[in-house]
């Protein structure tokens, strides 16, 4: 009975068997009950429908986890409740999963699917629980499922879902260490992440799995350094604690000239001396100092800029209210900061001594460690380490230690006070450590030693033995240093062998007589016939002691002690420790002569009272600082398990520009854009004064074409759309070509205002006419967007004429600038129907006639001119926004805000037509509008840092966009059907900008057409895993089908697919760059809900575009 009862008592007390006791607080511990079937109220809690039972029964399970009692039964009931739809229940479903998901495995793996799944939820919370609960399950089966998971979280939207991927990776690591390298690239990915939410994670992820690879760090090691100040508290320790590793790395040390200035006044000093010495020695001491000089001048220090950056944004969180926020910025300060300003941790570190005692213990650790070397910051905060009676002991031995290392001859009499006060305290070891500090100041202040020792010598008369047998230890040691005048002393302490008993005590007494026994030569003898006495009594390291004391006698003084020694050798020799025994053998064949061993006894005055160094009181924190401050192998005086070497200064500073991309890649980019710049005035030249050029077309043509494969993307796809045309093309070239020729001989003596262009048509009509009748003329009806840029367009070229070009240089310029306004909107628009491109040629550039008139021939030649043109630079009244398709049904996305920008605002959507010179690319329309008072150059995009497999092909440098002025152009992005940013540098002819280009899943597509019957075939291809079926509830606005295909077709770049049914909407299209198949499917129902079926090749592409769809249609 009364083992039942104790087994009840210990399960919870509980008086009735099989009936369970609820409490009304979840967290009082009152769900329990005292037999088998105590949780079987929760399993059928758990069972039921009603969402309120299950989140009473999981509120209630959470509970008792938290109060450590064991749930891990109720698993089977809890995990089938992870399907459930409810938020709140499935939240606490996850956090129990976490907890037992790696004690039940075999159970968790049964429901990995159902993760998976929620890896897909749309919300977040839910999302970053299954990606924990499934980095919980330590089965190395299921890695693959995790690296999947791991990668596309690391890709999510969310910033949360990102963090929890950051944590789940040392989890994977940990679990198998072959996934390092993918695990890396993961790594790589999320420090490039701009939110501060991620940045602790990911760092910490970093130290846990490549902590070598510094080179991760370089290209984000300013943006963490600007984060810094944002990120959560515990993440901010783990960056810092990482940028000190990093700083040490690439880095020079700031203290180095004040070491090298230290010599050099040195070499001074003694270079002074030897002047007072012998003055014939004049010229040696200056070239002593003219060479210390040199050598202060020849290594001069200037901190790094990146230094400073990581120095100025550490600064402010010294104020931070953690205290392994402010204990990070110290120990980074101490090991990285110019001594003249590591004084400003003094203080926060000074505040910090105010909080709990195992906050001060680890501060005082390092604060001791600190004044070792940096005295001088913490002097001013004396009185912040004195003793209170309330600190624990381990504190105040502590407090003394710093109190210790801060005394020096201004301070040492207020120390002193304090120490005498400490004394009478009733914690003995305090105590102690107090009088082991007495002796420590007295051995570096030679001031005060006399002081000190008179003191301690006092204290030899205290009530308290462990007092007195402290003291004894510590006036050994002093006395070891002028033992001629503490005669006295050694006398008074020989009185105290009657009355101490502590073996430590006494055996440092008796060594100090029989090491200065020719002081004392009465006493000594005296104290070993009393010794004798008590020798069988004695403890081991006294007897030890005696031993010595005897043959020291013996050596000194053998008329006196020669029976007294004989006689402890005697007791030592059957004594029952082996030390002793041993000892007593060695000495005896040592001091007394035999005929085996005479000739060591020769020397054995020389062995025993040989002279012995005094020792060196030191601070048991004198060598701690090798350890990296904060960590825990500083506080444990030893290498813990997962601590990094603090690496050493270099001595040559690396290589600074590995942090700054821009500083590395403008010196060739910029030398590029000029050689570019040189070559296109080359080409301008040669129709102005090469005949032969100028009438052969095919020449300059293939001339263009070469010189457009490294300058324009977009215009060397016009080149394969109009090859077939170029000999008609070249001849109306050569005849314009030999008019420009004349005319420009003309402008070169008359020095007319106007500039006709280059490839101008045979009419000879003023740019003045031109102008005018560009603004009368209308062109036929087209959307708001092209008819603005047109009316736009001309009176950009007119300002551009009409501007003075009085040089010849200027006039090959405007030449050079003017020609390729209509051309280049074909070019822009070639995925565009042909019809639409018609009205742009309705300029006089093309045709004889100034007519508006559309013809079908004017498509074709457009494309050819482009062919043609594609080499001359463009400027920004060229790429006006009508050469794109309307982008009003298009949205845009910021590339570059205006105020980050400088003025330079820049838009870019994706306009949804092919990108001809390469397929599987997606086309990018960029948008660029000048806020600025001033004009912006050379615009152009520079490759920053793609990911693998990923491709970009760039548009034409715009040279010049003067302020008020936009221009549109078009490039292509391989994206290799991932949402993945292409990470881009924006550059103008002053700065780079970095900017992104993020696509949405829906823009990874082109339209592919198939009938009913093929849409069928396919779909029954891409069954099961490939298929993802949701319901959807339309809204209002979406009932109808028009609406429906508006929203599906803006969400995702698909085609309809003719059904028969009225029912169902079906769509197609295939991935850009893999041209996976993607087949959408919506039928709606009149009683119920709508159905979303996505059926897709890439499961991760399937997924997205489902969340996307969905989002609008339920919108």
């Amino acid at each position: 009975m009364s083992a039942s009862s104790a087994f009840s008592d210990e399960k919870g007390g509980s008086s009735s068997v099989g009936e369970p006791e609820y409490g009304h607080d979840p967290a009082s511990g009152g769900i329990f009950s005292s037999d088998y079937k105590r949780h079987d109220d929760l399993k059928e809690m758990l069972d039921s429908n009603k969402d309120s039972l299950k989140l009473e029964a999981m509120k209630r399970i959470v509970a008792m986890i938290a109060r450590g009692k064991n749930t891990s039964d109720l698993f089977p009931a809890v995990v089938k409740n992870v399907a459930c739809k409810n938020i709140e229940v499935k939240k606490l479903v996850y956090v129990y999963l976490v907890r037992y998901a790696e004690e039940q495995q075999d159970l968790a793996l049964l429901s990995i699917s159902t993760f998976q799944r929620g890896l897909k939820d749309p919300n977040q919370l839910i999302r970053a629980s299954a990606l924990r609960v499934l980095s919980s399950i330590r089965v190395t089966i299921i890695v693959p499922i995790m690296m999947l998971a791991i990668k596309e979280a690391a890709s999510d939207m969310s910033p949360y879902v990102r963090k929890t991927a950051a944590h789940a990776i040392p989890k994977l690591y940990s679990l198998d260490p072959e996934q390092k390298d993918q695990l890396i690239e993961v790594i790589e990915k999320l420090l490039a992440d701009k939110t501060t939410l991620v940045a602790g994670s990911v760092v910490m992820a970093f130290e846990e799995v490549c902590p070598e690879r510094i080179d991760l760090i370089h290209k984000n090691y300013r943006k963490l350094c600007n984060l810094l100040i944002d990120v959560e508290e515990w993440g901010q320790v783990v960056i810092i604690n990482m940028l000190t590793r990093y700083a040490r790395t690439q880095f020079l040390n700031p203290n180095l000239n004040e070491s090298l200035l230290e010599e050099g006044g040195e070499n001074t000093f003694y270079g002074s001396d030897a002047d007072e010495d012998d003055g014939e020695d004049d010229e040696e001491d200056k070239e002593k100092k003219d060479e210390a000089a040199a050598l202060t001048k020849r290594k001069p220090y200037v901190m790094d800029p990146d230094h400073r950056l990581l120095l100025r944004n550490t600064k402010p969180l010294l104020q931070s209210r953690n205290a392994a926020v402010v204990m990070a910025v110290a120990q980074l300060y101490f090991h990285l900061a110019p001594k003249a300003e590591v004084g400003v941790i003094a203080k926060a570190l000074v505040r910090l001594l105010r909080s709990h005692s195992e906050v001060q213990y680890v501060v005082l650790q390092n604060v001791a460690t600190m004044t070792i070397k940096r005295r001088g910051m913490f002097e001013p905060y004396l009185k912040s380490f004195y003793i209170r009676s309330t600190d624990p002991t381990q504190i105040k031995v502590l407090k003394l230690e710093v109190l210790t290392n801060l005394a020096n001859e201004t301070n040492i009499s207020t120390i002193l006070r304090e120490f005498q006060t400490y004394i009478k305290s009733m914690d003995k070891d305090f105590v102690a450590a107090t009088i082991q500090a007495i002796g420590r100041c007295a051995t570096h202040i030679g001031e005060v030693r006399d002081t000190c020792l008179n003191g301690l010598v006092q204290l030899l008369s205290n009530r308290d033995e462990l007092v007195v047998a402290e003291s004894v230890v510590v006036i050994k040691k002093l006395l070891q240093m002028q033992p001629e005048k503490h005669s006295d002393i050694i006398k008074h302490m020989a009185k105290l062998t009657d009355n101490i008993q502590v073996p430590m005590a006494r055996a440092s007494i008796l060594w100090l007589i029989g090491e200065y026994c020719e002081h004392v030569p009465k006493i000594a003898p005296d104290v070993l016939r009393k010794m004798a006495k008590s020798f069988t009594n004695e403890e081991d390291i006294v007897k030890l002691q005696i031993i010595n004391l005897a043959a020291k006698l013996y050596l000194t003084n053998s008329k006196q002690t020669k029976l007294l020694t004989q006689y402890v050798l005697n007791l030592a020799k059957y004594d029952q420790n082996y030390d002793i025994r041993d000892r007593a053998r060695f000495i005896r064949q040592l001091i007394v002569p035999t005929d085996k061993c005479g000739a060591l006894s020769k020397y054995a005055k020389k062995l025993i009272l040989a002279l012995k160094p005094a020792p060196i009181l030191e601070s048991p924190f004198k060598d701690r600082d090798h350890f990296q401050l904060g960590s825990l192998s500083h506080l444990l005086n030893t290498k813990a398990g997962g601590y990094q070497e603090l690496p050493e200064w270099p001595e040559d500073a690396p290589d600074p520009s590995v942090r700054n991309v821009e500083v590395k890649e403008s010196v060739p980019e910029w030398t590029k854009c000029s050689s570019r710049e040189k070559r296109k005035e080359k080409k301008v030249e040669k129709p102005f004064y090469s005949d032969s050029e100028g009438e052969s077309g095919p020449t300059e043509s293939a001339d263009s074409e070469s010189d457009s494969a490294s300058s324009s993307a977009s215009a060397s796809a016009s080149e394969q759309s109009a090859s077939g045309l170029e000999s008609e093309e070249s001849e109306e070239r050569s005849d314009s070509e030999e008019e420009d020729e004349e005319e420009a001989k003309k402008r070169k003596t008359k020095k007319k205002e106007s500039v006709k262009p280059v490839k101008q048509s045979e009419s000879e009509q003023s740019s003045e006419e031109e102008v005018r009748k560009r603004k009368v003329s209308k062109p036929p009806p087209r959307n708001v967007s092209e008819s603005e840029s047109e009316e736009d367009s001309p009176s950009d070229s007119s300002q551009s004429e009409s501007e003075d070009s009085e040089s010849e240089a200027e006039v090959k310029k405007k030449r050079k600038i003017t020609p390729p306004k209509a051309p280049t909107k074909p070019v822009k628009k070639e995925g565009k129907k042909e019809k639409k491109e018609m009205s742009l040629l309705d300029f006089d550039d093309f045709e004889p006639t100034p007519s508006p008139q559309v013809t079908p021939v004017g498509a074709f030649l457009s494309n050819s001119l482009v062919t043609d043109l594609e080499g001359l630079s463009l400027t920004d009244t060229v790429l006006s926004p009508a050469t794109i398709s309307p982008s009003s049904a298009l949205k845009s996305y910021v590339l570059l805000h205006r105020i980050s920008g400088e003025g330079l605002w820049v838009e870019y959507c994706f306009s949804r037509q092919p990108f001809l010179p390469d397929p599987h690319m997606v086309a990018v329309q960029i948008q660029f509008t000048n806020s600025a008072a001033t004009e912006a150059k050379n615009l152009h995009l520079e490759e920053a840092k793609l990911q693998s497999g990923m491709r970009v092909k760039e548009f034409p440098e715009i040279e010049v966009l003067p302020p008020g002025e936009s221009a549109t152009v078009v490039m292509g992005i391989d994206f290799c059907d991932s949402t993945q940013a292409a990470n881009l540098q924006l550059c103008t002819h002053t700065r780079k900008f970095f900017v992104s280009i993020q696509p949405p899943v829906g823009e990874l597509m082109i339209p592919s057409f198939m009938t009913e019957n093929e849409f069928k075939k396919e779909q029954g291809q891409l069954m099961g895993m490939n298929e993802i079926t949701e319901k959807v509830k339309l809204a209002e606005k979406c009932q109808n089908e028009h609406a429906i295909v508006q929203r599906v077709t803006a969400a995702a770049n698909l085609s309809r697919v003719p059904c028969g049914s009225d029912k169902e909407c079906r769509f197609a299209g295939r991935t850009v760059t893999s041209g996976s198949l993607v087949l959408v499917t919506v039928a709606t129902k009149e009683d119920g809900p709508s159905q979303l079926t996505v059926n897709c090749e890439k499961m991760v592409i399937g997924t997205m575009l489902v969340k996307d769809i969905l989002l609008a249609l339920t919108q």
